[in-house]
């Protein structure tokens, strides 16, 4: 007992220390993951020419497996180079002869692997550590689209969803509460194209437009994000974006659009759905010098406020205002008669999930 006690503590002591004692010998993390690597694929070599029965050559794929996950492209690409050799070796010398649907199945592998790791390289990142930086960069835009706590009568209710159901959108939210006068500021942006492509743009932008929203003045912020992507020169770099602000304590709003579908409220009294005139100024990051058209107005007791991203009203050889009217049609079903919010209206609309989609219902009850 007296040993294994003793033994536990030293072991993983030992263990903690390895990481030091590799750095002063000048052998890096991924130095010492490559060679170990290398050394079991030799083994397995060894394993499949004198033991085939229980080493087949399939062993090699979740070797493969492994390096693309542990190791960064070149490790990767040292680990496959020499099991491609030793495959190679045993199958000509007849040691070990593969048949073609085997020989398919590790060309596939490799391809896969190769490009795994050379995608990872070009982001900086590497294997499960690259998994977990993703994971909590989408986290980051998640935060950035919180919306801050609001005075009593007042509810945001919102619904974003990716295209094809991927885990990162081009559509992202960014909103602010001033502490001076209580000012609700809140901004729907769409950036060009979807998927990580589109994620990777909307996890930059929205950190730099949650940093201008509300350090200056509404009627700068649109003109202040536009040279923000001017400056950033992306080969497929626009977007469009509504930017709100409301008055919680009278109800009065100011609404201003780039390149965006028109905001939408609907009045509690009448019932009526208002498309709102927002629709005219350009897109951002296309022109130095863009006008923005406004429009104000005041949110009753029981009115809403709703903002959306084309993916909403969008369908390929179809009319947006006939998508506009169809989103219409389903929030007058759905959220009108109290039946749902902004997810029942999102699946309600049917548009698909070509497209990124989003949609925000500012509600003063």
């Amino acid at each position: 007992m007296r040993t294994q006690g003793f033994a536990g503590p030293r072991r993983s002591h030992l263990v903690r220390r390895l990481p030091a004692w590799l750095q002063r010998a000048g052998v890096s993390r991924q130095g010492a993951l490559t060679a170990a690597l290398v050394a079991v694929s030799l083994l397995v070599a060894v394993g499949i020419a004198t033991v085939r029965l229980w080493v087949p050559p399939s062993t090699m794929v979740l070797l493969m497996l492994v390096a693309g996950y542990l190791l960064r492209l070149r490790g990767t690409l040292v680990v496959c180079g020499l099991i491609v050799l030793e495959v190679a070796t045993l199958h000509f010398s007849g040691t070990a002869p593969l048949n073609p649907g085997v020989a398919l199945v590790q060309v596939v592998a490799l391809a896969s692997v190769l490009g795994f790791a050379r995608r990872n390289e070009r982001l900086g990142l590497r294997g499960a550590s690259g998994n977990v930086m993703l994971v909590d960069l989408r986290d980051r835009l998640e935060a950035h689209g919180r919306i801050p706590s609001l005075p009593p009568g007042w509810r945001v209710d919102r619904a974003l969803r990716a295209a094809y159901g991927e885990g990162f959108s081009g559509d992202f939210l960014v909103a602010s509460r001033s502490a001076v006068d209580g000012t609700l500021e809140i901004v729907l942006v769409d950036v060009s194209g979807k998927g990580q492509d589109a994620g990777v743009r909307s996890l930059l932008l929205s950190g730099a437009f949650g940093g201008l929203l509300g350090a200056m003045p509404r009627d700068r912020f649109l003109t202040a994000a536009n040279e923000y992507l001017l400056r950033q020169d992306w080969d497929e770099g626009f977007a469009t974006a509504v930017h709100v602000a409301v008055d919680p304590a009278t109800g009065d709003y100011w609404v201003a659009g780039a390149g965006h579908p028109p905001a939408v409220q609907r009045h509690a009294g009448s019932g009526v759905f208002e498309v709102l005139d927002t629709v005219g100024g350009p897109a951002l990051g296309i022109v130095a010098d863009p006008r923005f058209r406004t429009h104000t107005g005041r949110l009753l007791p029981g009115d809403l406020l709703m903002l959306y991203t084309d993916g909403m009203v969008e369908t390929p050889g179809a009319d947006l205002e006939l998508g506009i009217d169809r989103l219409l049609g389903v929030a007058e079903r759905v959220v009108a008669t109290g039946r749902g919010g902004a997810d029942a209206v999102l699946a309600g609309v049917g548009t698909g999930d070509s497209d990124d989609r989003a949609l925000v219902l500012l509600h003063r009850d």
